[in-house]
């Protein structure tokens, strides 16, 4: 047998070739800083326990080694207070994307892996058990990523509004108030509720209604006000327009649960 036929033959044995018996193409996935190189076994025509068990376990815990960096790179994706919050955030909902079709070849193969005669030696049965945990968890991440995206979202829109709080109040009071208010008019043009409960209406000629959590409304006249132009102010004047304001156009914080007219209503009778 000359040497070229020596080569061929030997390149059969080692892929298969020339029994018809195919080798599943190597596949390569990336996600963030991490890699893994894997087959997909699940083609009928490809027996996971016929490859060469030492690529099988190098492709099996180059897949552990992906899904392992991956919850580490992420436990911070749901705790908007953490450094690493806008990382393991962005991180998440990448593989929210495109970890799912990895996870799957990677179950099947773990499950074909059971029916291997070599399935007990080496490092096997540890990355058989360890795949089956990262795979579980990795689970259990992805299903927190839609909720970790909204509470994100959220917080940004909070920022947002609290960041703009200044501007609304200054354009409603520039729209709904003459440029010198009477004093006792009660002219209301803007309210709002704090995160903690606490709701103010405020007029245009500085007197402001108050009402914290569960609490009654309370009417605030400025400090700078002289005694006698006090009483000029009825308090029931503004009790009542704070009453009155629809509570659909209260400033707000995003996610936080308005107070209702009727709930105030009921409290005042």
């Amino acid at each position: 047998m000359n040497a070229p036929r020596i080569l061929l033959v030997g390149l059969c044995i080692v892929w298969g070739a020339c029994a018809g018996r195919q080798v599943a193409p190597l596949q390569r996935y990336s996600l963030g800083m991490a890699r893994a190189e894997y087959r997909d076994y699940s083609d009928a025509r490809v027996d996971l326990c016929d490859g060469e068990p030492r690529w099988l376990g190098d492709e099996l815990s180059s897949v552990n080694g992906l899904l392992s960096r991956f919850l580490a790179n992420t436990r911070e994706a749901a705790t908007p207070q953490s450094l690493q919050h806008a990382e393991h955030l962005e991180l998440l909902k990448e593989a929210s994307r495109t970890l799912s079709p990895v996870m799957e070849t990677h179950r099947k193969n773990l499950a074909a892996l059971s029916e291997c005669g070599f399935r007990r030696t080496g490092a096997f049965p540890e990355l058989a058990r360890r795949g089956a945990e990262l795979l579980e968890l990795s689970k259990a991440r992805l299903t927190e990523a839609s909720s970790a995206v909204a509470a994100a979202e959220l917080l940004k829109a909070q920022k947002k509004w609290a960041e703009e709080a200044p501007a609304r109040e200054a354009a409603a009071k520039e729209t709904w108030c003459a440029p010198n208010p009477k004093l006792g008019h009660g002219e209301l043009y803007f309210a709002r509720q704090y995160p903690n409960g606490r709701t103010e209406w405020l007029f245009c000629d500085g007197v402001m209604v108050e009402e914290s959590a569960g609490g009654e409304p309370q009417l605030v006249t400025p400090e700078w006000l002289p005694s006698r132009e006090r009483r000029r102010i009825q308090p029931q004047r503004y009790l009542d327009a704070a009453k009155a304001y629809p509570a659909s156009e209260i400033d707000r914080q995003p996610g936080s649960t308005p107070s209702s007219p009727e709930g105030q209503a009921s409290r005042s009778n």
